[in-house]
């Protein structure tokens, strides 16, 4: 089987989508891909367009994702350690929130090699690397989760929040909800494995119908459903609250970056659990043809790519976008990355740090989370 044959079969099972076998006829320089199924006109279903659109969109797409979630993520880490100190708990969410993503986006090369060349690491790294995949997945879904309702128990409940919202309970809830992230995982690790197709080793799921519509329903759940509605609510407490603030201009920005939050997350993640049920359930929803199957395979390649670029914005949106992270990031660029480059330049030998923790008070500075983090 080519490298375009490979691309579509890691697009279309690397989540557990599609219900669609594949084989390959290269006979004679003709590279056809056909379904096992036959639909209701009899005749096989050829998806040539899929696999150049394939071939053509995803290596790039699968880099720069790969590249900018992975350096974004890093630089947050970096920060909170070495700027901010995780003092809070909102630091210790951000904290697992980006190393989520990074461990989301390590699998990234395992899958680029894999398009390119079938799977050639064996039957253990097949599971562990999708394990990884799916744990970084959920796990980034209930860290956003968390910061959310850490968000409402600093603004609408300011005075309970400072007992509450310690570092201790910031990481006994970290390592809870890593817990659960395994957990949720274990579907899509414990039936993935490696099967022949053709000439090439294939790293897929073999869930029976049972459990690939089990799976389906539950990354639908917890990766849309569940976080949705917990901004609605929490949001939508906050708002009242920041509603009866007298300083227009914080109040402003943070319904601002509100809905920013909200409206980004479902832009991104709506498309892909949407085009996921249609392609568990094409009965349902009468796109049992091959029309109908070669457009949900085409969307899936796209959505996948557009839920996987929300781990290169969640930097932007959770960190980069407040104000003291953005004097914590000047900081951490003149002290680790401006000095070293230009070692004459006094201005790089300025330190900051004190100007910029001395704006940070246990009462007040977590109130600017209002505006951002």
């Amino acid at each position: 089987m080519g490298d375009n044959d490979m691309l579509l079969q890691f697009s279309h099972h690397m989540l557990s989508t599609s219900q669609t076998l594949f084989t390959t006829n290269n006979q004679g320089g003709n590279d056809e891909t056909t379904t096992m199924f036959e639909y209701d006109d009899s005749e096989p279903c050829h998806k040539s367009e899929v696999k150049q659109n394939a071939a053509r969109l995803l290596p790039p797409l699968y880099s720069l994702v790969f590249i900018s979630g992975f350096l974004g993520n890093l630089l947050v880490v970096l920060i909170l350690i070495n700027c901010k100190k995780l003092k809070s708990m909102t630091d210790i969410y951000l904290l697992n929130l980006a190393i989520s993503d990074l461990l989301f986006l390590l699998t990234f090369p395992f899958w680029t090699h894999y398009v390119a060349n079938g799977w050639v690491f064996g039957d253990v790294m097949c599971k562990t690397v999708t394990g990884l995949y799916h744990v970084g997945y959920f796990a980034g879904n209930f860290f956003t989760i968390l910061l959310t309702i850490d968000r409402y128990l600093a603004i609408v409940h300011a005075v309970f929040a400072l007992k509450a919202r310690t570092v201790t309970f910031g990481v006994v809830t970290s390592v809870v909800t890593w817990v659960l992230a395994v957990v949720a995982s274990l579907p899509g690790c414990v039936f993935n494995d490696l099967q022949w197709e053709d000439s090439f080793q294939a790293c897929r799921p073999s869930f029976q119908p049972e459990w690939r519509n089990f799976h389906a329903i539950m990354r639908t759940i917890l990766g849309l459903v569940l976080p949705l509605l917990v901004m609605l609510i929490c949001y939508s407490a906050i708002l009242k609250t920041l509603f009866r603030c007298r300083n227009e201009r914080k109040k402003h920005k943070a319904v601002k970056l509100i809905f920013v939050i909200m409206i980004i997350y479902f832009l991104f993640w709506a498309p892909n659990n949407i085009v996921l049920l249609l392609s568990t359930f094409p009965d349902s929803f009468g796109l049992n043809n091959c029309r109908a199957s070669s457009q949900l395979d085409q969307a899936m390649q796209v959505t996948e790519t557009l839920g996987w670029t929300h781990c290169c914005v969640n930097p932007i949106i959770y960190a980069f976008v407040g104000e003291k992270f953005r004097r914590y990031l000047s900081v951490f660029f003149r002290k680790h990355v401006a000095k070293h480059l230009c070692k004459q330049c006094p201005v790089f030998y300025r330190e900051t740090a004190d100007r910029v923790s001395s704006t940070y008070t246990p009462s007040t500075g977590e109130q600017e989370v209002s505006v951002g983090f």
